[in-house]
């Protein structure tokens, strides 16, 4: 991603600052200089006060590259974290998921891609709960959404392939939509380059869904390519949800909108090169959290609280205390 010009806040509509307050704040909460710990998922759990996050690619003892997963207690000054060990192949983005938590494991060229369920509590146990389309195995999910009515929505881009760790892809780059309840899986969106983060209006009548084209997971970058967020109508047919009226929200100027959040308002807060980027419902860029080296993933915590996954850093940015996520409604 590209880099910042700085730490802080930088507000560019006069409604952030409704946003972040009179004193908003940013620390450095936690910093891992062996490997990049903290690139992914960022799922907050309340009850214990917890984080866990996921690392960016690392080469493990046998020499294969894995991603560490990790839960960060928030309650130690200064806080402590701990490496989980886990059966999810290359975990990637995360969301609650009841008391549990699930992750999006990308798989390698031997386990499945796919969803994965982790106990959020010791010894966190895990298990898949889908690893393919009709028979037809995922290219190497990325990120998740959970439903109000419990179906599951998540991004299948091709950068597993293009890391060298997966197959050769066998389905297009997708959004799909899979119900536990009614036991169906369906393809809702296509036509993406590189479909990343997606998340949910607060009224769930609208889904956002980033397409970071723009790097590929060999490492090229090529400004024409998109660094965008795309909206849809969730729209009713037949009983079935659809997608609809797809739009251009915004386009990130600094790296690519990766991981992205709602809040309760409806303003739009997505990683990308230079921080975390603010829109509003209409898509106006209101304003930055900038952090230097860029931000892949983040989460809300409790009033106003922003986890920020800055790689071998983890920040806390302090919003005004009005403010809540819309995933968690803290």
């Amino acid at each position: 991603m590209a880099q910042s010009t700085g730490t802080g806040f930088r507000t560019h509509h006069q409604q952030f600052q409704a946003i972040i307050g009179t004193a908003p704040t940013l620390e450095l909460l936690a910093e891992h200089h062996e490997y990049p710990f903290a690139h992914e998922a960022g799922v907050f759990i309340a009850d214990t006060n917890s984080l866990f996050i996921t690392s960016n690619r690392c080469d493990g003892p046998d020499g294969q590259r894995k991603v560490h997963i990790t839960r960060v207690d928030l309650s130690t000054n200064p806080v402590t974290y701990e490496e989980i060990d886990t059966d999810v192949p290359m975990a990637n983005g995360g969301v609650n998921y009841g008391n549990d938590i699930l992750f999006c494991g990308q798989g390698t060229k031997t386990q499945p891609g796919g969803l994965y369920r982790m106990s959020a509590t010791a010894p966190y146990d895990s298990e898949l709960l889908l690893g393919d389309f009709h028979g037809r195995p995922f290219n190497s999910v990325n990120d998740v959404v959970v439903h109000s009515d419990g179906s599951i929505w998540f991004t299948d881009p091709i950068y597993g392939f293009e890391q060298g760790f997966r197959p050769p892809p066998r389905l297009p780059s997708q959004v799909y939509r899979w119900c536990p309840r009614e036991g169906t899986i369906r393809a809702m969106a296509d036509n993406f380059g590189r479909p990343n983060g997606i998340c949910f209006s607060p009224d769930e009548k609208v889904v956002y869904v980033t397409d970071t084209d723009r790097e590929h997971g060999d490492g090229t970058i090529d400004d024409q390519r998109v660094s965008t967020i795309y909206a849809f109508d969730v729209s009713v047919y037949h009983g079935q949800p659809f997608l609809t009226n797809r739009r251009l929200f915004a386009m990130a100027d600094h790296g690519i909108p990766d991981g992205i959040k709602c809040d309760l308002n409806g303003n739009v807060y997505s990683g990308c090169g230079d921080g975390i980027h603010v829109w509003s419902p209409g898509g106006v860029l209101l304003g930055r959290i900038l952090i230097e080296g860029g931000v892949a993933n983040f989460c809300f915590g409790r009033n106003g609280e922003i986890f920020a996954l800055n790689e071998h850093r983890i920040w806390r940015a302090q919003l005004g205390g009005e403010v809540k996520g819309a995933l968690l409604g803290l």
